[in-house]
């Protein structure tokens, strides 16, 4: 943070369980759909979303993300809480733009088809980054192409690597952290075990 606090131009998409838009913490780096009228009730951009302000919901179909679940407004929070604020806690980039995107019910689970509608909506709308703190054993055809389209946008999709302790790079493959396509960053976590 000496070095830098993060850049206002930069959008992380946060594919997950949806962001909680309205906290207080995270509404004033929230991106917002420069082509969409808030709360008109008309799809202004015509992209098949009505009043996609902060993203969408790929589960219902809708164009709003708020979070039912709250795991994707904690990686909201990781990703770009407002630093240096008083209050809550602070993201790794304090002003990055964080893009809603719900494709995880509050059961936890998602499907594919889901995750891939929000992928495609992200990097058409300018996302820079794709935040995906989700996983499978299951490997996915379509998922991996979508991936590999957002690489040629330049677009980087950062993967968690799964909380089982396996190795993914073995036999038990963890999608999509264990794809192979040039933009994914696997992210894993360490305890002091």
């Amino acid at each position: 943070w000496d070095l830098t606090t993060g850049n206002a131009n930069v959008v992380v998409a946060v594919i997950d369980t949806g962001v909680a838009y309205t906290h207080p913490d995270l509404a004033a780096n929230m991106w917002t759909n420069p082509s969409e009228i808030a709360a008109n009730g008309v799809d202004d951009d015509g992209n098949g979303y009505i009043d996609d302000v902060y993203g969408i919901n790929a589960i219902t179909g809708s164009g709003d993300p708020m979070d039912d679940h709250n795991h994707g407004t904690h990686c909201a929070g990781t990703v770009a809480a407002v630093g240096n604020n008083g209050a809550g806690v602070a993201g790794v980039c304090w002003t990055a733009k964080i893009m809603a995107l719900k494709f995880v019910a509050s059961s936890g689970t998602g499907a594919y088809s889901d995750a891939i509608e929000c992928i495609e909506y992200a990097v058409g709308k300018g996302a820079h980054i794709l935040s995906n703190s989700w996983g499978s054993y299951d490997y996915g055809q379509a998922l991996e192409d979508t991936i590999d389209a957002a690489a040629a946008a330049g677009v980087l999709f950062v993967a968690a690597a799964g909380n089982d302790g396996y190795d993914s790079d073995g036999t038990l493959r963890h999608y999509p952290s264990s794809y192979e396509n040039p933009n994914i960053i696997a992210v894993a976590a360490t305890d002091r075990y």
